[in-house]
């Protein structure tokens, strides 16, 4: 129908006059979008645009981000960004939806703290992985390593051991080694959890550590025990391994003691094994000049032994202490008193690894997370062997070990160790200060390349976070306020830090 009242001219298009309200805030997105066009007229085939000021419509309405060019406009409230948008892809703009991104760990085992990329949870524990159907990690071992001060103590305290205690069926034991004090680190802790540290104090009165204790036997057997010996031994020589005559020196010392003293009621320890090392089997015949290689073999694995206990007297010359026990869900080795340099620290490690197996042996049903502080003790020298060949004993006991240390390059490729390390399947490494150091966390846990560069500008309380095969991820441990309490471990330095203020104040 034409409008006979308001006929349009021929050859013009009539203008659709704007209501009232389209310059009303709040009422504009009611206006048709016929009365938001601009006005054409002219005649038919050579229409022009008449300048008219632009109807505000509703953002909603139009897609994209659209800038705001008129200041009266963006006055009254309507939409009207400070800067100009980027152009991007659908593919650059996945990073931006935190469901893509996704939790790098699922929301089983412990809280161990959030990804610096999405600032999800990061939730994990290793015999929680190992125990899962399907299995998400081969073995339950994990390495802890990075520069002094950055936080992998922090981490091992609340990750390794204080967090799952609060488990069914969960304890830890500790080798601690870090002296505060006149004490080890993790004394504090200890005494929180209700639990007294076990100290050795190389000036005797401390706890003892029988190399012979019946639960080294009975975990495994007359060959574990073989394997330890030989294992004190080489570090009380400085590093130097038995040779095969003195491994069957100490095998044939070892069974013929256990036969002469088959009756006895009392645990035997290494001096009842001493007048056995260097006696000669008669019935292997023997030669005269190979009796005497025999005789000298158990001499020389006989005086290292000497040495030892002579040096560390109430040490490792007696019965294991009756203190030295699991009935704590938290057991400390406190060997932070004895020295750095020597052979009492791995000897002990040593020696409470072939103890706590026998131990765990008649004590199923229990995860045990155990952590080696200095774990380069382990396996950085003789004890590698022990930890090696014990390795599917322990996963059948329900043991993870941990092992805490500063650098990787101490452990040499072609070690027992370096072996150890790479059959580890969760790795926190926080930061390398040395260019070959950050390359050797790269190249041995199979990282990219780009996170050399990473390891070398962590922060504090940062680190490098794989497990399996999944990738890694740059994780942020979080701690309560009581586990930054108990897991402090510069009070010495803050200490002196605050002495030092006070005294420049006071100047």
């Amino acid at each position: 129908m034409t409008d006979t009242k308001n006929p349009a001219p021929h050859g013009k298009r009539a203008a659709v006059k704007a209501p009232w309200y389209a310059n009303v805030p709040g009422l504009k997105i009611f206006v048709p979008p016929e009365a938001r066009q601009e006005v054409v007229t002219g005649e038919e085939g050579t229409a022009t645009v008449s300048a008219r000021r632009p109807v505000d419509v509703s953002p909603f309405e139009l897609p994209g981000g659209q800038l705001r060019t008129a200041a009266g406009a963006a006055a009254r409230g309507w939409y009207s960004p400070r800067l100009a948008g980027s152009p991007s892809t659908t593919r650059q703009a996945e990073i931006l939806n935190t469901a893509v991104i996704g939790n790098p760990t699922g929301d089983e085992g412990i809280v161990n703290g959030r990804d610096n990329l999405s600032q999800s949870m990061i939730s994990y524990d290793a015999p929680t992985a190992y125990n899962a159907e399907p299995r998400q990690i081969s073995s339950p071992n994990v390495i802890v390593l990075g520069t002094v001060g950055y936080g992998k103590s922090s981490l091992t305290k609340t990750v390794g051991v204080a967090r799952p205690l609060g488990l069914a069926n969960r304890r830890a034991v500790v080798f601690d080694k870090k002296d505060e004090g006149g004490a080890g680190e993790y004394t504090a802790m200890a005494h929180n959890l209700g639990s007294e540290p076990l100290r050795f104090d190389p000036a005797g009165g401390g706890i003892r550590l029988n190399l012979l204790d019946p639960l080294i036997m009975r975990g495994s057997g007359l060959q574990g025990q073989m394997e330890l010996i030989n294992a004190v031994a080489r570090i009380a020589r400085n590093d130097v391994p038995a040779t095969e005559w003195e491994e069957k020196a100490t095998r044939f010392a070892l069974r013929r003691m256990f036969e002469q003293h088959d009756s006895s009621t009392r645990p035997l320890t290494t001096t009842d094994l001493m007048p056995f090392l260097g006696q000669v089997p008669d019935d292997e015949g023997l030669t005269g000049a190979s009796g005497e290689r025999f005789h000298q073999a158990g001499l020389s694995i006989r005086f290292g032994l000497e040495n030892l206990l002579e040096t560390y007297a109430g040490v490792f010359d007696g019965e294991t202490s009756a203190e030295v026990d699991l009935a704590s869900k938290l057991t400390v080795f406190d060997v932070s008193q004895l020295p750095d340099a020597g052979p009492a620290v791995p000897t002990v490690m040593a020696v409470g690894h072939q103890w706590l197996l026998g131990r765990l042996r008649r004590e199923r049903g229990f995860i045990t997370n155990v952590v080696y502080e200095e774990g380069w003790h382990m396996i950085g020298g003789p004890s590698a062997r022990l930890v090696k060949s014990n390795q599917k004993l322990s996963r059948a006991l329900g043991i993870s070990n941990w092992f805490v240390m500063h650098k990787g390059t101490d452990i040499p490729r072609e070690s027992e160790g370096y072996t150890v390390i790479q059959e580890a399947q969760t790795i926190y490494a926080y930061r390398q200060d040395r260019p070959e150091d950050a390359r050797w966390v790269q190249e041995t846990f199979g990282l990219a390349p780009d996170t050399t560069d990473l390891l070398m500008n962590l922060n504090p309380g940062h680190c490098i976070f794989k497990y399996g095969s999944n990738p890694e991820t740059h994780m942020q441990h979080i701690r309560s306020d009581w586990e930054a309490a108990v897991t402090n471990t510069d009070e010495g330095m803050a200490g002196s830090g605050a002495k030092q203020a006070a005294v420049e104040a006071e100047a």
